[in-house]
């Protein structure tokens, strides 16, 4: 039997990148998985690969940012599978700059994105979640559910050009360590994956067709210098980038059921990287 056989999993940002990864391994573990992401056609990509490998999977296109969106996404889930047993909360981008350049709306896009959009979902998901838990207590059963929310080693440590987002990622590391004692009573492990170098858009070359995001409106340039990887990777132990694959196992190994005791953690997951 499959590790995650019968259990729900929500997954944001999950059209692309990491969070499609993550999607993908909790699926072929055995879970139904209910995703979403900005683009109806990114979300209909991930979904055909998924069932394309015999896994279940249904989705959710809309901007997680736009107040109503969150509450939207989780009555979509429960309306298709009935339960949410795993959150993660991995949406996310990067829309960098110096703080001598940073606009409010640039600031501000990167705490809705990275704290405001997880801390309403998980709202959202308590209606449903803290309910059906205290009446399995009631009933003498033990169920365990997960959330697993994204940072990045800019949230611990800081960088230069990300004010915004290393705001943004610092600040879910806060509200995981919250909603881990608030949830702890309901049997709900919350914990926190940190990336540090991982092969993505983010980390695609400037000026790339990949390196390029279309936000409400905005064009949000992203990437790094060509030798920005090479001068990085020589800082990793392990000696290379991460895949989206090598992060979507360090998600999976906070939903798996011997996780059960560890709560309110960061994992910082970056070969070996520190700053």
């Amino acid at each position: 039997m499959k590790k995650l056989e019968g259990k729900i999993a929500l997954v944001t940002g999950a059209g692309r990148g990491i969070g499609r990864a993550i999607a993908q391994k909790l699926a072929s573990e055995g879970a139904a998985v209910f995703i979403n992401d900005l683009d109806q056609e990114a979300v209909d990509e991930t979904l055909s690969t998924i069932r394309a490998a015999g896994g279940k999977a249904a989705g959710f296109a809309g901007n997680i940012t736009k107040p109503g969106i969150p509450d939207a996404f989780v009555k979509a889930a429960l309306d298709n599978f009935g339960e949410i047993d795993i959150i993660v909360n991995n949406a996310g981008y990067a829309w960098d700059t110096v703080i001598q350049k940073l606009t409010d709306e640039q600031f501000q896009a990167m705490l809705d994105i990275h704290v405001t959009a997880p801390v309403r979902i998980l709202r959202a998901a308590g209606t449903h979640i803290i309910p059906k838990a205290k009446q399995e207590k009631a009933d003498g059963k033990v169920v365990a559910r997960k959330v697993i929310n994204i940072s990045s080693i800019s949230g611990l440590y800081g960088n230069a050009g990300q004010i915004g987002y290393s705001a943004g990622k610092a600040a879910i590391l806060g509200v995981t360590k919250t909603m881990a004692k608030e949830w702890g009573r309901y049997n709900v492990n919350v914990n926190c994956v940190a990336f540090g170098l991982i092969q993505t858009r983010m980390t695609a070359p400037i000026g790339t067709p990949e390196s390029v995001a279309q936000i409400e409106g905005n064009t949000i340039k992203m990437g790094v210098p060509p030798d920005f990887v090479a001068e990085n990777v020589k800082l990793i132990p392990l000696g290379r980038a991460g895949t989206p694959e090598d992060a979507a196992g360090a998600v999976y190994l906070f939903c798996l059921p011997e996780s059960g005791f560890i709560t309110g953690q960061v994992l910082l997951v970056s070969g070996g990287q520190v700053i």
